[in-house]
């Protein structure tokens, strides 16, 4: 046997140990090693590991199923800022500051949303047009991202003080963390793709 197939039969059977039998890897601890690269890992282990059967050990479904919980989650916040409107005697800046806020979320499930589409042609595009699209991709969760902490900035001064600033801000903090995370990962993703992809 040559020193080339020597080699490669190492890789072969070191692949297989790493992510076969060997350690028995399961959908789910490739969530959870994922995950270490997030800012807020129990969450991001919580929040997808109902879908580690359907990610099944794919940076690309990871990334998109992140997304998609970040979609879910967002559409959640801006129907309870929506709600929060109708709040019986809200003080004037607080129905503006939640008037402001139901306009970041629109725009940030938007943001995702394009975000989702994308993700789902991601498959036809190579080289410089999958750089071009990934780039797009990672700016829309970024600009959810904004639109989320303009939404709690706005009650962000103490004279907002009371039920609707707490609400607001434990379910705001979800969702932008929820968001992070999913930023982390879509950046993983476009990193790894990218490595593998511009090998010298």
């Amino acid at each position: 046997m040559d020193k080339l197939g020597f080699y490669l039969l190492i890789l072969v059977h070191t692949i297989q140990y790493v992510y076969g039998a060997g350690t028995n890897i399961t959908p789910l601890d490739f969530v959870k090693t994922s995950c270490k690269t997030t800012r807020n890992q129990a969450l991001c282990v919580n929040s997808l590991s109902s879908y580690a059967g359907s990610i099944q050990g794919s940076d690309q479904q990871l990334a998109k199923a992140a997304i998609a919980v970040s979609l879910n989650n967002a559409k959640s916040a801006a129907a309870l800022v929506s709600k929060l409107t109708g709040t019986s005697k809200l003080k004037p800046q607080e129905y503006q500051a939640l008037k402001d806020c139901v306009n970041s979320m629109t725009s940030c499930i938007a943001s995702l949303t394009h975000s989702v589409q994308e993700f789902g042609k991601m498959g036809q595009f190579k080289g410089k047009n999958f750089d071009w699209h990934m780039n797009s991709l990672q700016t829309w969760v970024s600009s959810a991202l904004t639109h989320q902490n303009t939404c709690a900035g706005g009650f962000s001064d103490s004279s907002m003080n009371g039920k609707v600033k707490d609400i607001l801000n434990k379910k705001m903090t979800s969702v932008t963390q929820i968001t992070s995370n999913a930023l982390a990962l879509v950046n993983g993703f476009a990193l790894r793709h990218k490595e593998v992809t511009h090998k010298p």
